[in-house]
């Protein structure tokens, strides 16, 4: 990831590329049910956590279609792993990006999770050139929900019964930012 200025920080998160010993601390986050459960999967076993950190620490800037950038975010002062964000190419030629988040539930209430995505939202807006970014939660997944409407993000919709998700009909809330509204909230 050479060409990103990696580690993204604030003032008290460092949010970098993924290596090979995040695997643990990966599969705790993505085995933990709280943070599955709102997820289209269930919780990751060690095996697939193995897979999805190899595609993590392969991963260079997102610029084409369907490219994806997911970042380990770490506490600063002590290097404790938190959780990750995401931000997923929708489509360059419209300028589309999508956000998104997981941390794991002991580290919840401390506003982390906020510090970061408002991080990353910087890195789609200002650097990466993001027009729009985009963010979608299931609907009764009110900690997400809350979080997208702090950074500013809009609620554009709310898709009833849309997706068949572990077997049961999920409704979903979509939210999105313009690079014009971002720059206004950063100013």
């Amino acid at each position: 990831m050479a060409d990103l200025p990696l580690p993204l920080t604030t003032d008290r998160l460092t949010l970098r590329g993924y290596v090979e010993t995040d695997l643990d601390e990966l599969h705790r986050l993505h085995a933990h049910p709280d943070v599955a459960r709102y997820m289209l999967w269930e919780p990751w076993p060690r095996g697939y956590a193995i897979e999805r950190l190899g595609r993590r620490v392969q991963q260079s800037a997102p610029v084409n279609d369907d490219d994806a950038l997911d970042l380990a975010v770490l506490r600063t002062a002590d290097d404790t792993y938190l959780g990750e964000v995401h931000l997923h190419v929708v489509s360059r030629e419209r300028g589309c990006a999508e956000l998104g988040f997981a941390f794991h539930p002991e580290h919840h209430g401390h506003g982390y999770a906020a510090e970061a995505a408002g991080r990353m939202l910087r890195l789609a807006f200002d650097t990466l050139g993001f027009r729009r970014v985009i963010g979608r939660c299931d609907a009764d997944n009110t900690a997400s929900a809350g979080l997208m409407e702090r950074l500013g993000m809009r609620r554009e919709a709310h898709l009833i019964e849309n997706e068949l998700v572990k077997g049961v009909w999920a409704s979903e809330y979509d939210y999105a930012m313009l690079a014009r509204e971002w720059a206004e909230r950063s100013a």
